[in-house]
C-alpha cells in the first residue's frame, strides 16, 4: 500500500495529515473550514485515496494559511506515498461537468513543481471560504508534491459548481496519474533516469 502521513507545524498552523493512494475514497477532515472540507472530500471520493486530515489554524485571521498550509501537506504526503514513481502513468488528465460549470484538470508528477491554473470565479466568496484561495491549495500542493498541474475552468456561472468541478477533476486525474501500469512494471516513466 501507497501510504503516508506527515505533520506541519508552524506558528500559524499544526496540521497532521495520512493518506493512502490505494484506499477507497474515504475522508476523515477537520481543517475547521466547511466548504474547503467538501472539496477535500471530492479529492478523495474521486481519486480513490483515503484521507485523514486534522488541521488547527488561526482562522481568527482568516481562512489563508489553513488552506495553504494543507495543500502544502498535502503534496508532501502524495510525493512520499507515490514513492520512487516506477511503474506509475505518470500522466493524468480529467474533464469534469457540474450543471452549467466544466473544468479541465491535467497533471505531470513530473518532479518539477509548477501550476497554470485559469479561473474567472463568479463570485469572491461562496459563504465565508474566499475562492482565490483555491488557487492557493494547488499551489502549496505542486510546490511540495512537485509536480506540474494545468487547471482551467472552461466555464460556468455558479462559483460553487465551478471550484467542485475544479476539485472532482484534479481527483480523479490525480487518480489516473497514479495507476499502475502492468507494461511499466519497474520501469521509471521518463527517459531521463529521474523524476
Amino acid at each position: 500500500m501507497r501510504c503516508a502521513a506527515v505533520e506541519r507545524n508552524t506558528l500559524e498552523t499544526q496540521i497532521k495529515i495520512e493518506i493512502n493512494l490505494d484506499g477507497t475514497g474515504k475522508a476523515s477532515l477537520n481543517t475547521g473550514v466547511p466548504f474547503f472540507e467538501h472539496m477535500l472530500d471530492q479529492i478523495a471520493r474521486h481519486g480513490m485515496i483515503d484521507i485523514n486530515i486534522a488541521a488547527v489554524g488561526d482562522l481568527h485571521i482568516d481562512d489563508h494559511h489553513t488552506v495553504e498550509d494543507v495543500g502544502i501537506a498535502f503534496g508532501q504526503a502524495l510525493r512520499e506515498a507515490v514513492g520512487d514513481k516506477r511503474g506509475i502513468a505518470r500522466y493524468g488528465h480529467a474533464y469534469v461537468p457540474l450543471d452549467e460549470a466544466l473544468s479541465r484538470v491535467v497533471i505531470d508528477l513530473s518532479g518539477r513543481p509548477g501550476l497554470s491554473f485559469h479561473a474567472d470565479f463568479t463570485r469572491a466568496q461562496i459563504g465565508t471560504f474566499e475562492t482565490e484561495l483555491v488557487a492557493e491549495f494547488f499551489q502549496g500542493f505542486v510546490n511540495h508534491a512537485q509536480a506540474t498541474l494545468h487547471i482551467d475552468n472552461l466555464r460556468g456561472k455558479n462559483a460553487h459548481h465551478q471550484v467542485e468541478t475544479i476539485f472532482k477533476a484534479f481527483g480523479r486525474a490525480l487518480r489516473m496519474a497514479l495507476t499502475a501500469d502492468e507494461r511499466m512494471a519497474g520501469i521509471l516513466p521518463s527517459t531521463k533516469g529521474s523524476l
